[in-house]
């Protein structure tokens, strides 16, 4: 938890300092209080004995009092009023460091902490980083602050009565260790659940479409229900735990007032507190005051300490991301000047998703130039897809080696590596915004007839066309007010304005029907014929026209070559090509 403290700017800790001198002279405020009743109480034992008038004396104390009590109040709400700044500016920064470390995050650090996790340490960890925050910087101070004064208070007014309080204060700690034991291991178990939660309802609201055509609701009901329950049964034993806190303090609060009252009347009637009865009845309620302030602040440490454990187990949780060194950065990296007369060439790459036994690519070899275009195919699960995500470091290739201008991908800055290329993935990912917005993503200077040309060549500017917001169009979360198609052609779109040295188009035009598809590429072909290009394919249609074809069974190239040589040579492609087309269109394509 201290750790994330470090996210504090210098100056905060000027602000920090503030709040332990004022809550030190607020604390010195309140202990003043008692000395004033006392005064007053020895006034009015006065008056009664002797028969004068007290009243000017006695007001004259109560506006003292109440001068300090509002001092006090003052210094309280300042104190407040900084704790809060500081703690929320503390969760601000959090937010926004793992937000940061997150997008510098490869595939492998994605896939390990799960996008569910992530979000709930985003908001409900940091959440709860930030209340602890806040009143750590109260309490923290506070409580030793109150209890060491109240201490010093006692100390030379009665060991009796002393004996009284040390009994409230171990009762105090008694009770609130062992509700401590008993909840403590819960507030991990619970931020575990919140992100199995999270996960359940994330899914099911993302693939709501999918759940309502397979009438699978009472699936998805019965996961959530498994989970909510679990949850529950888990806040509900630790809220039930909590709840035995305040009936027991204040249990332990009247005994202990109770039990000062009696040994005080005690020590009175024996003469053995003060030079007098009133005397002895001031002393009884400046300790019966102090104690109740010792009490306090050991209720208040006590209590910081049950909530300090689920907020650790946030703290961790936070800064398990925030520690976590990208396994893909720039620390290889040299100057490299990006060339827009690009080559790509594989030598011996194989790759293994972390944890698992076998590679799924094995031993490619393979080079593609500037104005080429390389197509894959194969069958699902041959690692076609994968390969993309290697060139765009998604990925750190297991063994061999990409080269892009003969140089090795890792010595590009990312930054420079990926503005060299134009990527389109099957899903067609777009943000919420409007169409522009969408468009000008990896090119944020792009023009509205830049922006235009390249929606004409996508095929998109019929959907631009149907409304009078044109290029403003609304674009929902996750494009889910378009079709898969129109979602495609915008992320087409989206490469286009980029305009890159290289193309990767991931089955991009999978949602397309025939002829959007093939007016579609024999747009692309007019403005990238200067640039490499490389496509994902499943249908051969989409990929006959490659300069080069690649085909890939588990993993492996089994097939290389141009359409006509492989239709000739590779029984495989044979096979995917005479399932789409006949051999007359094969033949004559």
């Amino acid at each position: 938890m201290f750790k994330l403290f470090k996210y504090f700017k210098w100056y905060h800790w000027i602000f920090i300092l503030f709040i332990v001198g004022f809550i030190y002279l607020q604390v010195q405020l309140d202990l003043k209080l008692p000395e004033y009743i006392g005064s007053i109480i020895v006034l009015i034992g006065t008056g009664v004995e002797t028969g004068t008038s007290q009243t000017s004396l006695i007001l004259r104390e109560g506006g003292e009092m109440l001068l300090i009590a509002l001092g006090s109040i003052a210094l309280t709400i300042t104190v407040s009023y900084i704790a809060a700044r500081l703690g929320t500016k503390l969760a601000n920064t959090l937010r926004s460091k793992i937000f940061q470390q997150v997008q510098g995050f490869s595939s492998e650090e994605i896939n390990k902490f799960t996008t569910p996790s992530l979000i709930t340490r985003t908001t409900n960890d940091v959440q709860q980083v930030q209340m602890t925050t806040i009143i750590m910087l109260r309490m923290l101070v506070t409580a030793p602050i109150m209890a060491i004064s109240g201490i010093n208070k006692i100390t030379n007014m009665n060991s009796s009565m002393s004996l009284v309080v040390m009994a409230g204060v171990v009762a105090i700690i008694t009770l609130i260790t062992i509700i401590f034991i008993l909840v403590g291991p819960k507030y991990g178990k619970i931020q575990k659940l919140t992100d199995d939660l999270n996960q359940v309802t994330r899914e099911t609201l993302t693939g709501i479409r999918v759940v309502r055509a397979h009438h699978a609701e009472d699936v998805q009901q019965n996961k959530f229900e498994d989970v909510n329950k679990t949850i529950t049964k888990t806040n509900i034993f630790v809220n039930t735990a909590m709840s035995f806190i305040g009936p027991g303090m204040n249990i332990i609060m009247y005994s202990m007032n109770l039990g000062l009252v009696l040994v005080g009347a005690l020590l009175i009637s024996d003469n053995l507190l003060g030079a007098n009865a009133y005397e002895g009845i001031s002393l009884q309620a400046q300790f019966t005051q102090y104690s109740m302030v010792i009490l306090m602040s050991f209720m208040m440490l006590i209590m910081l300490f049950i909530f300090l454990p689920r907020a650790w187990v946030s703290a961790r949780r936070v800064s398990a991301v925030l520690n976590t060194k990208p396994k893909i950065d720039d620390r290889l990296a040299n100057d490299i000047a990006p060339s827009d007369d690009v080559e790509i060439e594989f030598i011996n790459v194989c790759f293994r998703y972390p944890n698992a036994e076998e590679c799924v690519l094995k031993d490619l070899n393979f080079k593609v130039k500037k104005g080429e275009t390389l197509a894959f195919i194969g069958s699902t699960g041959s690692g076609k897809s994968t390969i993309v995500q290697l060139i765009l470091r998604f990925y750190e290739v297991t063994e061999g080696q990409i080269l892009i201008n003969k140089k090795d991908i890792k010595h590009y800055k990312l930054s420079d590596l990926y503005s060299l290329m134009g990527y389109v993935p099957q899903q067609g990912i777009l943000f919420s915004g409007d169409v522009m917005s969408n468009a000008v993503l990896g090119n944020t200077n792009a023009t509205e007839k830049e922006v235009m040309e390249a929606i004409e060549i996508a095929q998109f500017k019929e959907y631009i066309d149907e409304s009078e917001e044109g290029l403003h169009r609304a674009i929902d979360q996750g494009g889910n007010n378009v079709s898969g198609g129109q979602k495609q052609r915008l992320a087409i779109t989206r490469a286009l304005v980029k305009k890159p040295a290289i193309f990767l188009f991931d089955d991009s035009f999978s949602a397309l029907d025939y002829r959007t598809d093939k007016s579609l590429r024999n747009a692309l072909k007019k403005v990238t014929d200067n640039a490499l290009k490389i496509i994902i394919g499943q249908r051969i249609g989409t990929i006959m026209d490659a300069e080069q074809i690649i085909v890939l069974d588990k993993g492996e190239i089994v097939g290389k070559g141009t359409h006509k040589e492989l239709l000739e040579t590779c029984k495989p492609y044979q096979d995917i090509a005479f399932a789409q087309l006949s051999k007359e269109e094969l033949t004559h394509a």
